[in-house]
């Protein structure tokens, strides 16, 4: 009697504990800039070992369990891989790594990489997935319409060489813009590593540069002024509200060539991101998917935003990308050498 006794005394405890944090975390207020906003200003990152989609055999919210064999593997792989390498080991073997020529290498070692090291938690919930909706936490189909647009484009470039001028290499070999889809939006994490943001507010504006690619969006907060037709810019046309203590941010007219997964928005396809600064450490990042004409059903998620004290530096992209240079003469030389010999002449 006397153990059941405690052990309904201990679950009343730990209910207590949890009902004091949830009433803390609601009581909380932002900080304010001087104009009277809430203040989302600062360094953040967004790093996570939580995936986009959830993998199968998961639930929405992990177990204490694997949450433990989740992140416990990561500090495991780091630490495999910073250990001293053998200097008498052989070549290790080659690969089709679509990011790596040798995939044998995994082309970053742990200096290099930094994906984070910690799942997603919100609302004191370890999160299997950054997608919370639908129910299923993964992306919703494509629609048969997008899937035949998308078989144009390919239809459409077929007729060149991929190396046959710099606008037919992908944009972030060229440098224009973030690996993934870090500066968005949506702003997600690219599991690499520059998952880092700076953000800076005035009365009328919000910018976020993306530490990936130093990406800058502006973004404008009032009543929208739609762009010309025509007119679509990286990163699209965002403008912002507050409704609370949330920035609420609608973007269209993404550029066409900034394909999310593959493929572009529609004309008529939005994404909604919603800023909510929860505590003196966090920004709740949430994101919406409207476009029936490229996905089967609206989809979207949330990502916690975890202050950064640290210095996020320029990444100079352009200044190091030797590559695409050197994919462009390689091609000219291939083509040069394996045209036809000109006849000799008598």
């Amino acid at each position: 009697m006397a153990t059941k006794v405690s052990q309904i005394a201990l679950m009343a405890l730990l209910a207590s504990a949890v009902s004091t944090g949830l009433l803390d975390a609601q009581s909380w207020q932002p900080p304010r800039t001087a104009w009277g906003h809430p203040d989302l200003q600062g360094n953040w990152t967004n790093a996570t070992l939580t995936p986009l989609a959830r993998p199968s055999g998961r639930e929405a919210v992990l177990s204490p369990a694997e949450v433990a064999e989740i992140e416990s593997g990561q500090a495991q792989l780091v630490e495999d891989r910073a250990a001293p390498s053998d200097p008498n080991r052989p070549l290790p073997p080659g690969g089709d790594n679509p990011v790596c020529i040798d995939s044998g290498t995994t082309c970053y070692n742990e200096v290099y990489r930094d994906p984070g090291d910690k799942v997603a938690v919100v609302n004191g919930e370890p999160r299997s997935s950054l997608v919370t909706f639908p129910p299923d936490g993964r992306v919703p189909a494509f629609t048969p319409q997008a899937l035949q647009a998308a078989a144009r484009m390919r239809e459409a470039t077929r007729q060149f060489s991929e190396y046959d001028h710099p606008e037919l290499r992908p944009l972030a070999e060229r440098c224009i813009v973030s690996f993934g889809s870090s500066a968005g939006p949506p702003m997600l994490p690219n599991y690499w590593y520059n998952n880092n943001y700076t953000i800076v507010q005035n009365a009328d504006h919000v910018m976020i540069m993306a530490e990936m690619v130093h990406d800058v969006r502006i973004i404008r907060l009032g009543q929208p002024q739609p762009l010309t037709e025509g007119v679509d810019p990286w990163f699209g046309d965002s403008w912002g509200r507050w409704e609370g203590n949330t920035l609420v941010v609608e973007t269209k007219n993404i550029n066409p060539a900034q394909a999310f997964r593959g493929l572009p928005l529609s004309d008529s396809g939005k994404i909604i991101e919603r800023f909510t600064r929860v505590d003196a450490e966090t920004i709740l990042y949430e994101f919406t998917i409207d476009d029936p004409e490229v996905y089967t059903g609206m989809w979207g998620g949330q990502i916690p935003f975890r202050a950064l004290n640290d210095l996020v530096y320029e990444y100079s992209c352009h200044e190091g990308n030797y590559a695409l240079e050197g994919v462009l003469r390689g091609a000219r030389f291939q083509e040069t050498s394996e045209a036809p010999a000109a006849p000799a002449r008598n």
